[in-house]
């Protein structure tokens, strides 16, 4: 049933007369496929819900599992009564890692589908797309992992009228955590390469003046490359001459790869560290690269930041994920998770299945004071008592300030020989 379910939502097959008459027919049926999937679309009145993932694109590696957590967020709360008295609906859309099409997709969700909240983007430029078209339509608009300062500074030009948040912490933070982490390995002359868009200009501006704050030195002239380019030689070249002691690569997977693929190519990066970030935090992008001669991954020792999971319900939620998908913990699904169950709880707070609903009362419920919980569901019987809470999230406090941010704490990575991932230490970047 959640197959087909899942089907007929993407189809507008729910419109039918023929499948609403066999809908209000089978009710035994339609109640037994509660929380397992979008489900329930006949519910007008029910709060929807959209996710604009890239489960293609130049970041698929990583956004192949984010629908999937935040169909475990509607699941579970559908399954402890829904929100506001009626089941809670799921559109799942592709950003495709493009602005344009995540622009258009949010267009549907926003005016075709009528949601009122989206969980998404990634891309911080995807995202900036989008927003426009979520605020435009007042429909609440949470980020998982879009973390360019750029937000912040829209934000508060009040660009957003509130319809902007995000669960993963901005760049402002990363990069001062990546210089940091650049700092304790004792590399005080490093390069810079980034992908040409909000995410990767934001973070590189961040990062050069981090790491200058720190003591350290920028080798050369900041490189930026085209996504869309034929070839990315000239590009691998500007980075990694000079001698640096090690390049910071703020990429995307799929043209990342062929980037340091090309370094390696050209005799470049030996004895070069390569400092990454969560952009291409995935064995999918290792395997892109590609290994040497001897089997061994091309960027073995390259060393990595990414927004850590760190919050009180985070063991809880690994145990649900495993138990209910089988899936890979991979980077951003307890993020995804958070900013799902926020949204359903500040609409139940708020009384409306509405987007302006949802802003109302997102940063009451994400806040202090109120009840410390990290169930969802206990924290949404709470709200429907009238309580106040405090939801403690999967990856951190989920506090989210004025502007929509969040502060959070980052995981060091580091690619293994045999290309393997793993996480070797944490850094802080507001203790440093």
């Amino acid at each position: 049933m959640k197959y087909f379910n899942s089907a007929l939502l993407k189809s507008g097959g729910f419109t039918s007369k023929v499948t609403l008459a066999l809908i209000l027919g089978t009710s035994a049926l339609l109640t037994s496929c509660q929380g397992e999937s979008a489900g329930d679309g006949a519910q007008g009145d029910g709060l929807k819900l959209g996710t604009l993932a890239p489960t293609t694109g130049d970041l698929s590696s990583i956004g192949q599992n984010w629908p999937a957590a935040v169909q475990l967020a509607v699941d579970t709360i559908n399954e402890c009564g829904g929100v506001n008295e009626a089941s809670v609906s799921l559109i799942t859309e592709d950003s495709q890692t493009d602005p344009s099409a995540g622009s258009s997709a949010m267009t549907k969700l926003a005016e075709v589908d009528q949601v009122a909240g989206v969980v998404g983007a990634f891309a911080s430029s995807v995202s900036g797309a989008a927003v426009d078209v979520a605020v435009r339509n007042q429909v609440m608009m949470v980020s998982p992992g879009s973390t360019s300062p750029v937000f912040t500074e829209r934000a508060q030009n009040n660009e957003f009228d509130g319809y902007w948040a995000r669960t993963a912490p901005p760049d402002t933070y990363q990069s001062q955590a990546l210089a940091a982490l650049a700092q304790k390995q004792g590399f005080n002359n490093v390069s810079t390469v980034a992908i040409n868009n909000d995410y990767g200009v934001g973070f590189e501006k961040q990062f050069i003046e981090a790491l200058k704050e720190k003591g350290g030195s920028i080798v050369g002239e900041p490189v930026r490359y085209d996504p869309k380019a034929a070839t990315l030689d000239s590009e691998a070249q500007a980075a990694f001459n000079g001698k640096p002691d090690a390049v910071a690569a703020v990429l995307y997977a799929e043209t990342g790869s062929v980037l340091l693929k090309s370094a390696f190519e050209q005799g470049l990066s030996d004895g070069v560290t390569v400092l990454l970030t969560d952009g291409v935090y995935s064995d999918d992008f290792v395997r892109q690269v590609g290994k040497t001669s001897d089997g061994k991954s091309i960027i073995a020792g390259a060393l990595g930041t990414v927004p850590g999971a760190d919050g009180q319900a985070l063991e809880e939620f690994t145990a649900l994920w495993n138990e209910k998908t089988g899936k890979e913990m991979t980077a951003y699904v307890p993020h995804n998770w958070d900013a799902a169950i926020l949204m359903m709880l500040a609409a139940e707070a708020s009384d409306a299945n509405t987007g302006e609903g949802i802003k109302s009362q997102i940063l009451e419920v994400a806040n202090a004071p109120g009840t410390e919980v990290t169930d969802a569901c206990e924290a949404m019987e709470l709200v429907r008592q009238g309580e106040d809470i405090n939801f403690q999230g999967a990856s951190g406090n989920v506090d989210i300030d004025e502007n929509g941010d969040v502060v959070g704490s980052y995981d060091v990575w580091q690619v293994g020989e045999d290309g393997t991932l793993s996480v070797i230490d944490k850094v802080n970047p507001v203790s440093n």
